[in-house]
């Protein structure tokens, strides 16, 4: 790297400034997260590592943390930076409600979540957060889902579907193959849990699920439900299998009858 590493505020001569990549990086080892937004509902789904056997799991950090009553925050990345840029991003949405008496809207908790991480890119004596955001909820009188979200370097953007993350490219391609517009919420639930068990091996017991809807707090899924979910999932894979197999079998024995 010749030196171009060791200061954040330095260029490489190819244009890169390398703490914002290796920030990038800390982001990919991170597990992943999906957010995903139906007609009425969004909703953020993240794979939850398995507690070890003397860990306490009701004080066990959750990837997902509620931002206000209309906002949530999902992140993949180092669980201490997540940390601080949620305690901000309350602090600044009861600072809005409080100055305003309006609660923020998605957007503009969005844009200062960027600003916080784009600041953190260019300043002396410290680093770039090494997380990635999804950040969904509902902005004040207003029925339309939303869903940003925001990367190391302090960019943001609005999404219909996306996951950050371990292995976060294979989702993404899943739901790009597999979204569709005015979801309702069971099938938005599906989808998100769906996608989530592209990369998690164990099933409904890793994987975390919340959603939104307008007017509502924050609505966790219990582990029974979404162990009802996958189910459904596997039964679906398993028909769609049963189907398949009878074409397959008659293409091979045509095939045969052919090269007789």
């Amino acid at each position: 790297m010749s030196g171009y590493d060791r200061a954040l505020s330095v260029f490489s001569p190819d244009g890169h400034v390398f703490q914002v990549e290796y920030a990038h990086e800390a982001v990919k080892r991170g597990t992943c997260a999906v957010g995903v937004k139906g007609k009425d509902i969004v909703v953020l789904g993240c794979e939850r590592r398995a507690a070890v056997k003397l860990q306490d799991e009701r004080t066990t950090p959750s990837k997902i943390g509620v931002v206000d009553k209309h906002v949530v925050l999902a992140f993949a990345g180092l669980h201490a930076d997540a940390r601080i840029l949620l305690d901000k991003a309350r602090v600044e949405a009861q600072s809005h409600r409080l100055q305003v008496e309006d609660p923020v809207t998605v957007e503009y908790l969005t844009r200062f979540v960027a600003g916080v991480q784009q600041r953190y890119t260019q300043s002396g004596g410290v680093r770039p957060f090494g997380i990635s955001t999804l950040i969904a909820g509902f902005d004040p009188n207003d029925p339309t889902p939303r869903l940003y979200l925001t990367e190391p370097s302090g960019i943001y953007s609005a999404w219909k579907a996306n996951a950050v993350g371990r292995s976060s490219k294979t989702v993404r391609e899943f739901l790009e193959k597999h979204y569709q517009p005015d979801l309702d919420r069971d099938e938005t639930i599906k989808l998100a849990v769906k996608a989530l068990l592209e990369i998690v091996q164990t099933g409904s017991n890793n994987i975390e699920i919340v959603l939104m809807s307008p007017g509502k707090t924050l609505e966790t899924l219990e582990a029974s439900e979404i162990e009802k979910v996958v189910k459904l999932i596997e039964e679906e894979k398993e028909a769609e299998s049963a189907r398949r197999r009878p074409q397959s079998e008659s293409a091979t024995a045509a095939a045969a009858a052919a090269a007789r």
